[in-house]
């Protein structure tokens, strides 16, 4: 894969995007991540990106050229590698919520370019771009680099290879719809907490099934907002009825 960045804060992505799973995927030739400063594409003799909005108002907007030409630059350079356009994602606050199910989406493509703002907003123009408009959530970052990070990141882990054991993602939360069950490692017993007895009776049967029951009752807690009952295979819902009758006894055994 390879992963167009486009920011005036270019050094910003040097540390967390070659270190860990994302710099072991670069090592390792399962992706490509140049970052460019468009501002080097300013056709502006002062190198300016930004002016004032027509109409007035407060704030800068970025001007369509810098961005436009420095897209052009990296499609061209994506071409000589055999890649097309690809997906043009804009880091915006209005759009679409950035989730596990877009990771997967954008996880399936060759190409990614990120468009990261700053100041005030854009010039609309520059959406004529664009393909995909998406945000971290209900809140304002100065800028859009730290949330390309966080988009990247998560869509790295999910390409072929990238990921030691080929299970990893697929378990993740979200990633079946539910958040993640419970997991211990060694000692079996520490410091009186111990590790349940299903994990170490070596049935895989018994541990599959405490497992989703877990990860039932995890999301039933934490996030029942997840839990879409038309998704549930029969076991589960069996296994959501228990969790929901017993953790009802614990509550009503917390009252007395």
């Amino acid at each position: 894969m390879r992963i167009d960045v486009l920011s005036l804060f270019p050094d910003m992505f040097t540390g967390p995007m070659h270190d860990s799973i994302v710099g072991k995927a670069i090592e390792n030739g399962h992706l490509t991540m140049p970052v460019t400063n468009f501002r080097d594409y300013s056709t502006n003799k002062h190198g300016n990106v930004d002016d004032y909005p027509f109409g007035g108002g407060a704030g800068m907007l970025l001007q369509p050229q810098p961005i436009f030409d420095a897209v052009a630059a990296t499609e061209k350079q994506a071409a000589e590698e055999g890649l097309g356009k690809g997906r043009v994602i804009l880091m915006d606050p209005a759009g679409v919520t950035f989730n596990q199910h877009v990771a997967e989406e954008f996880a399936h493509e060759d190409h990614l370019t990120f468009l990261c703002g700053h100041y005030e907003g854009y010039d609309e123009r520059i959406r004529s771009l664009v393909t995909d408009e998406v945000s971290l959530g209900d809140f304002v970052l100065t800028g859009g680099e730290l949330a390309a990070m966080v988009m990247i990141d998560a869509t790295v882990r999910l390409l072929p290879g990238v990921l030691g054991n080929a299970e990893s993602a697929p378990g993740d939360s979200f990633s079946s719809g539910l958040l993640e069950y419970p997991q211990y490692t060694r000692p079996a017993d520490f410091r009186g907490m111990p590790v349940p007895d299903v994990l170490i009776s070596g049935n895989h049967g018994k541990i599959d099934e405490w497992r989703q029951k877990e990860a039932l009752r995890r999301t039933y807690l934490r996030r029942p907002d997840l839990i879409d009952h038309s998704q549930l295979t029969k076991e589960q819902k069996h296994l959501l009825a228990d969790v929901r009758i017993e953790e009802e006894e614990r509550r009503n055994e917390s009252r007395k």
